[in-house]
């Protein structure tokens, strides 16, 4: 293993590092709360010829995340970065990122949308881009979201896929944590040489990129996408064990934290991953059999993993810090229930909607509802005190 160096950091700026030592060919970024640290702290390197990065400083996100398409497709390793209503504005060439096949990775700060105007921390962003065709990976803290953005690249190189990593608004952002930096040669090592399979600036061997598709081909375009994200399991699995390899930090699509003899788990992603495996100790210690399911990878969905890992628990509590109007509840909800459903798992599954525009969550909170799911382990018992507008939807058990 290499060791790393262990500094002080928040979230952006680990970012931003592990940026300056991949060294894209392109970066093209907006600015925008609360990720505009990550572009600006990569900006400087740019500007102290630490990098040899083109910046494009580019009028809006639309102008962005088509700058990086371009850049991509002439055979380009690009990045850019974003949160929330940025995000919205780019909504367009989201797909057209996807869809193109261009391994683009996005360094992506969760935040609430409008409105009421408001600049912290849900997953309502993201989750509105769930179906874009992109990877989606999420991160507790500030080492995951370093170690995802060097990952990311790998994984969108071996899909051919864009990838999109998350880190919590605020939250894991700005909040300074202790983590393992590694050595710059280890990572340029690590993500290697990028050579694009067909770029379009290669004269020799002319190709269109986005033409018009008629309903002749377009259904096995679609198809072809199909395929690569079924693959990307496996490729999230592997480049997650070479990376705990060199540092010692393996990673999967899910992790599991005292889950095999549990009884009653939650279902989370995100930073409330680490405030949900206190309360686990907390329970563990009054003899509770409680457990956690953190899932990393929401695109794709580890559906077996999830089946596998609750199929024996008689209750569940899946947390969702976004919301589905008009929907059967959240998406995590929805996903976690669906793979369950297939899986032929028999837990009772409760849904609550958190966090929303960054209301803090505390182990007070996720206490209750593990009491809650402990109250329905009885077959045919309802939770004490049903608060739908508060707690979210049940799944029939």
């Amino acid at each position: 293993m290499v060791k790393g160096k262990v500094v002080a950091l928040d979230g952006a700026k680990a970012v931003a590092e592990a940026m300056r030592q991949m060294n894209p060919d392109v970066v093209a970024a907006y600015p925008i709360t609360p990720q505009t640290e990550i572009v600006q702290t990569f900006s400087q390197f740019v500007a102290d010829g630490k990098v040899d990065t083109e910046f494009i400083p580019v009028e809006s996100e639309h102008a962005a995340m088509s700058a990086c398409v371009g850049a991509a497709a002439a055979g380009g390793r690009v990045q850019t970065a974003t949160t929330s209503a940025g995000m919205a504005l780019m909504w367009e060439v989201l797909y057209v990122a996807a869809s193109t096949r261009l391994p683009i990775v996005m360094h992506f700060v969760n935040r609430a949308l409008s409105a009421p105007l408001n600049i912290h921390c849900d997953h309502s962003d993201s989750m509105g881009a769930r179906d874009a065709g992109w990877i989606h990976l999420f991160a507790e803290n500030a080492q995951e979201a370093y170690d995802n953005a060097i990952q990311s690249v790998r994984i969108a190189e071996a899909c051919m896929l864009p990838v999109l990593h998350t880190q919590d608004g605020f939250i894991i952002s700005h909040g300074v944590e202790r983590l393992q930096i590694l050595p710059d040669q280890a990572v340029k090592d690590f993500i290697g040489t990028y050579k694009a399979e067909h770029p379009l600036l290669d004269t020799d061997h002319p190709i269109m990129v986005g033409p018009v598709d008629l309903p002749d081909f377009y259904t096995e375009h679609k198809r072809q996408q199909v395929d690569a994200m079924e693959k990307a399991p496996q490729v999230i699995r592997r480049v997650g064990q070479e990376y705990g390899t060199l540092t010692g930090r393996t990673y999967g699509l899910v992790e599991p934290y005292k889950l095999d003899d549990a009884e009653v788990a939650i279902v989370v992603l995100g930073s409330t991953a680490g405030t949900s495996k206190v309360v686990v100790d907390a329970l563990r210690g009054k003899g509770v059999k409680a457990g956690l399911l953190k899932l990393r990878a929401f695109r794709p969905f580890p559906a077996q993993e999830v089946a596998v890992a609750l199929r024996d628990k008689v209750a569940v509590a899946v947390l969702d810090r976004s919301m589905s109007f008009g929907g059967q509840g959240g998406p995590v909800f929805l996903e976690t229930c669906a793979a369950l459903y297939n899986g032929g798992g028999r837990a009772r599954a409760i849904n609550y909607i958190y966090g929303l525009g960054g209301r803090d969550t505390t182990p007070d909170q996720i206490e209750r509802a593990f009491q809650e799911i402990l109250n329905i382990s009885t077959p045919g018992k309802a939770p004490v005190d049903a608060d739908q507008s508060e707690r979210g939807r049940q799944s029939p058990g």
